[in-house]
C-alpha cells in the first residue's frame, strides 16, 4: 500500500467536518427556534392575584412594580415555601431593624416573635401601612375588646385608637407608650390647669392609672372600680403630708400601722387562731392598693390572680382545674384572707367546705356499708389537690402511687410478672369505689359481677360444661386479683392449682407413662378452664385436639390412600388422657387392647397369624395402630418372608400351638 502522510489525513479529516457543518447549516432553522422557552411572568398565571393586588390603595412597592423574584423563589411546588426567607428575617432584608425599633427596650411581642404578617398584608392593603384592618381592628385581633368598651370611654381612644398613646412596634416606655406617663397625659390634662389642682387636692400626681383606667370605665372620670375613701374624697392629707411639704406623698406613719388608724385590725382576722402572713406583718399594700383598683377591696389584682403574686405554684394551669379557683371570687371561695382558725386560713374544716358545694357526693358516700377512711373523716385533701390537678378526679397523684401512700404493702406485692392490667394502668378505681361501697373491700360490685364488666364476652352465655368455680362466679378462687407469678393471674402454678380440687387425677402423675401436658402442668393445653361446648371442658374432639400437638400424626391422616384404624376418631378408645400402666399412655397391654376389638379366639385370627397365641403376639410389631397405605394396616417396611408367610424360612417351629 502506499505511505499516507499525516498531513494528508488531517487534511481529509478537516474537509469532512466542513461538510458536516454545511449540512447542518441547510437543515430548517424553525426546529431551533422552535426548541426555546418563552418566559412569563408570574402575574400572567396568578390573574385573581393580580386583580386584587391591582385594586389595593397601599401596595408593597414590589407587587405595585409586578417584581415578585424580589420576594418569591420562581420555581417551587408549594406556594408557601416559595419565600426567599422565613419569618421577619426576610422582611430586615428592606426594613432595618433600628428604624423599626427592634433595639427598643419594649418590642411588641408580635414583632419580637418573628410575626410582622400578623398586623400587615405582605402585598397590599386598603389600610395605612398596609394593615391588615384598619388600626384599632387591628389591634383587636389578640387583644379583647371588652376593657375598651366600658360605659364611659376615654375620649382619645374613642377618636384616635390605640396609637393616639401608643407605638405599634417598640417603645423605650413600658406598654409601648409613645412617651412617659406624665407627659403623654399632659398633652390632653395639663397638671396646672385648675380642674386639675382641685381634683387633685393640689398634689404634684404624675402617675394617673394608678386611679384611672387609661381605655375606660364604668364610673365617671375613668375612675377604676374600687376607690378608697379618702381618694375619692380628695382627703389625701389623711395619709400624706401636706401637698406643700418638701415630700407631699411620705405618708403619716409606716405600713399596717397607718391603715390601722380608720380599719380595726382585730375586726379583720375576728379574732382567728391563724392570720395571714401579710396581716400578722401588717403589710396591708401587699394585697391592698391604697388608691384605686379594678378589683374589689382595693386588691392589686383579682380573684386568685392577687394570690398567685405568692402562690404561682397553686395557681397554675391544670388539666383538671378546680372551678372556684377560676370564679370571681377566686382563693376566697375556701380560704380567708385574714385570718381563720383552721389549717391553711380554711374558713371551715375541709370535709364541710368540700361538702358546702359537693353535697350530692357526701350524701352517697355516707350512704354505703362500708366507707374508705379518709372520706370518713373528712379528709378530702388526702387524696384530692383543692386546687386543680393533672389528674383525672384532681388526684394529687397517679392512682395507683396514691393508693400505695397508705397500702404501701401492696405495691411489692402486686409487682408480679403478670399483673392484672387495672393494676399496671394505674387504675385502682376500675375495681374499688374510692368513697364507699356496699361490698368488702370497696369493691363496686360483688363477685364475678365485677369482672363482667370488663370481661363481658366470657359471661355472655353459658357452655356445655361449666368449671364449678366459673359457674359459681368465684373467680378469686382460681385468680388473683392483682398480680401474680403465674400466667393468667392464677394464685400459683397450673398444676398445683387444678390438683387442688382434682386429687384422683392426681394419682396419674404417679403412672409408668404420664401425658407431657398433664406433666409439665399445662391443663389448658386441653382443658378450657371457664366453660367448653364439650363434656370435660375439652378446648376440642379427638382426633383434632390430639394431633394439634401430635403434627406428624396429623399429616399421615391427612394423606390420600391411607387406611385409618376406626379408634382413631377417639383416641380414648386405647389412650388413657393423663397417665397410664404401660407406655405410650395405655391401661393394658397392646394386646389385651387389641383384644377388645378384634376376636382372636376364632379361627379367621388364628389363621392369619399362623396359628401363634395372640398373647404372645406384639401387634404394633407388624401393625400401624393408626393409618397405613397397606389395608391391614401393615407398617410401611415389612420383611418379604412375612409377607410370603415364609415364617419358617428364618424360624425353626418347636411346638404348634393349638388353635381353639
Amino acid at each position: 500500500m502506499p505511505d499516507v502522510s499525516g498531513d494528508a489525513r488531517r487534511a481529509g479529516g478537516a474537509v469532512r467536518i466542513v461538510a458536516l457543518a454545511l449540512a447542518v447549516a441547510a437543515l430548517p432553522s424553525v426546529a431551533v427556534a422552535d426548541k426555546k422557552f418563552k418566559q412569563k411572568e408570574c402575574l400572567d398565571c396568578h390573574t385573581k392575584q393580580a386583580d386584587q393586588y391591582a385594586g389595593y390603595k397601599y401596595a408593597h412597592p414590589a407587587v405595585r412594580e409586578r417584581k415578585c423574584e424580589e420576594c418569591h423563589l420562581r420555581h417551587g411546588l408549594v406556594p408557601k415555601l416559595l419565600l426567599k426567607e422565613s419569618g421577619n428575617g426576610f422582611c430586615y432584608r428592606c426594613h432595618k431593624r433600628e428604624t423599626i425599633g427592634m433595639d427598643k427596650a419594649n418590642v411588641h411581642s408580635v414583632l419580637r416573635k418573628g410575626s410582622c404578617t400578623a398586623c400587615h398584608d405582605a402585598h397590599g392593603s386598603n389600610v395605612p401601612h398596609m394593615l391588615k384592618g384598619d388600626a384599632e381592628n387591628a389591634c383587636f385581633s389578640c387583644h379583647d375588646r371588652k376593657p375598651f368598651q366600658k360605659k364611659v370611654v376615654h375620649a382619645v381612644v374613642a377618636k384616635d385608637g390605640c396609637r393616639a398613646c401608643h407605638l405599634a412596634h417598640a417603645s423605650a416606655e413600658k406598654k409601648l407608650l409613645s412617651a412617659p406617663q406624665a407627659a403623654l397625659c399632659g398633652r390632653c390634662h395639663a397638671a396646672t390647669s385648675p380642674g386639675f389642682q382641685k381634683a387633685h387636692a393640689k398634689y404634684p400626681v404624675a402617675t394617673c392609672t394608678g386611679c384611672h383606667d387609661p381605655h375606660s370605665a364604668t364610673r365617671p372620670k375613668l375612675l377604676k372600680e374600687s376607690i378608697h375613701p379618702p381618694v375619692a374624697g380628695s382627703e389625701c392629707d389623711s395619709c400624706h403630708a401636706a401637698p406643700t411639704a418638701a415630700k407631699p406623698f411620705a405618708v403619716s406613719d409606716e405600713g399596717g400601722k397607718l391603715c390601722a388608724n380608720c380599719h380595726d385590725a382585730a375586726g379583720l382576722d375576728r379574732g382567728a387562731k391563724l392570720q395571714h402572713a401579710p396581716v400578722k406583718k401588717l403589710e396591708c399594700l401587699a394585697c391592698h392598693d391604697p388608691h384605686a383598683s379594678d378589683a374589689p377591696k382595693l386588691a392589686r389584682a383579682a380573684g386568685t390572680d392577687l394570690c398567685a403574686r405568692c402562690h404561682a405554684n397553686l395557681a397554675r394551669k391544670f388539666v383538671i382545674p378546680h372551678k372556684p379557683v377560676s370564679s370571681a371570687q377566686g382563693c376566697r371561695t375556701c380560704h380567708a384572707p385574714h385570718g381563720a382558725n383552721e389549717k391553711n386560713l380554711l374558713a371551715k374544716k375541709p370535709g364541710v367546705l368540700c361538702a358546702s358545694c359537693h353535697a350530692k357526693t357526701i350524701q352517697a358516700g355516707t350512704a354505703h356499708k362500708v366507707s374508705h377512711p379518709p372520706f370518713t373523716d373528712g379528709d378530702c385533701t388526702t387524696c384530692h389537690d383543692p386546687h386543680g390537678s393533672d389528674q383525672k378526679g384532681m388526684i394529687v397523684a397517679r392512682q395507683d402511687k396514691l393508693c400505695f401512700e397508705c397500702h404501701s404493702d401492696a405495691e411489692q406485692k402486686f409487682m408480679k410478672a403478670h399483673v392484672h392490667r387495672p393494676v399496671l394502668d394505674g387504675n385502682c378505681t376500675a375495681c374499688h369505689d374510692p368513697h364507699g361501697g356496699d361490698q368488702p373491700k370497696l369493691l363496686r360490685e360483688k363477685g364475678w359481677r365485677l369482672c363482667q364488666g370488663c370481661h363481658e364476652p366470657l359471661f355472655k352465655e353459658a357452655g356445655a360444661t361449666n368449671h364449678k368455680p366459673f359457674n359459681d362466679g368465684a373467680c378469686l378462687d382460681c385468680h388473683d386479683p392483682h398480680g401474680s407469678s403465674s400466667p393468667g393471674l392464677l394464685v400459683t402454678d397450673q398444676k398445683t392449682l387444678c390438683l387442688k380440687c382434682h386429687a384422683k387425677t392426681k394419682e396419674a402423675l404417679q403412672s409408668a407413662s404420664v401425658h407431657a401436658p398433664f406433666a409439665a402442668g399445662e391443663c389448658t393445653r386441653c382443658h378450657n378452664p371457664h366453660k367448653a361446648g364439650m363434656k370435660s371442658l375439652l378446648v376440642g374432639k379427638a382426633p383434632d385436639l390430639c394431633v394439634s400437638c401430635h403434627t406428624a400424626l396429623q399429616q399421615r391422616l391427612a394423606a390420600a390412600g391411607e387406611t385409618k384404624h376406626p379408634p382413631v376418631e377417639d383416641c380414648l378408645s386405647c389412650h388413657q388422657p393423663h397417665g397410664g400402666k404401660k407406655p405410650r399412655l395405655l391401661d393394658q397391654g397392646i394386646s389385651e387392647v387389641c383384644d377388645q376389638c378384634h376376636q382372636t379366639a376364632d379361627a379367621a385370627f388364628a389363621n392369619a397369624h399362623l396359628g401363634i397365641d395372640a398373647r404372645k403376639i406384639a401387634c404394633a410389631s407388624c401393625h400401624d395402630p393408626h393409618t397405613s397405605k397397606d389395608k391391614k394396616l401393615f407398617k410401611g417396611m415389612v420383611h418379604m418372608p412375612f409377607v410370603a408367610r415364609q415364617c419358617d424360612s428364618c424360624h425353626v417351629a418347636t411346638v404348634k400351638d393349638e388353635v381353639k
